[in-house]
């Protein structure tokens, strides 16, 4: 790959993605980013009010998303991101709007007890446990021609990174 390294980790909610995409980007000393910190406020109210989010309400943030890829990447900089991004036309949008950065994505899977027990235990997030239902309905799994690998989200961080390092080459 030409230039920094430009990551999604993607998976429903629950999945891990701001857990290991952290340390993914420590451990390649990437900048990490979160997603979830470019929904605009509308998008945080819909969500916490149990409302599953539709592509109307997607196209801006996900533009948003790929555009501060494409931006770490013109600046020089590595850059591991934490996004949901469950369907290949989010992907595509992403990827579109990340320009020369032709990121590539990192899915974490896991079985819906493991994530339904994640959500349970998670604290303070906007997003509730009742739209794992919907996130897995949506969910489409990485697909013939996309730049992309599937890793099972299961023990440690450091562990699941060095699977994911694998399944990258690296």
């Amino acid at each position: 790959m030409a230039g920094p390294e430009a990551i999604v980790v993607m998976g429903v909610s629950g999945s891990g993605k701001s857990t290991i995409g952290a340390a993914l980007a420590d451990a390649i000393g990437a900048a990490f980013l979160d997603a979830d910190d470019l929904h605009p406020d509308a998008n945080r109210r819909k969500m916490a009010a149990g409302v599953p989010l539709d592509d109307d309400d997607r196209w801006p943030w996900l533009d948003a998303v790929g555009e501060s890829i494409g931006a770490e990447h013109t600046g020089g900089r590595a850059v591991v991101m934490a996004c949901s991004a469950l369907k290949r036309v989010h992907r595509d949008r992403i990827a579109a709007a990340a320009g020369d950065a032709h990121p590539v994505f990192v899915h974490l899977s896991g079985s819906e007890q493991l994530l339904a027990d994640r959500l349970a235990a998670r604290r303070g997030h906007f997003m509730p446990a009742s739209l794992l239902t919907s996130q897995l309905d949506a969910l489409e799994p990485l697909g013939e021609g996309e730049r992309g690998v599937q890793v099972e989200n299961l023990g440690e961080p450091g562990e699941v990174v060095a699977r994911i390092l694998a399944a990258l080459g690296r």
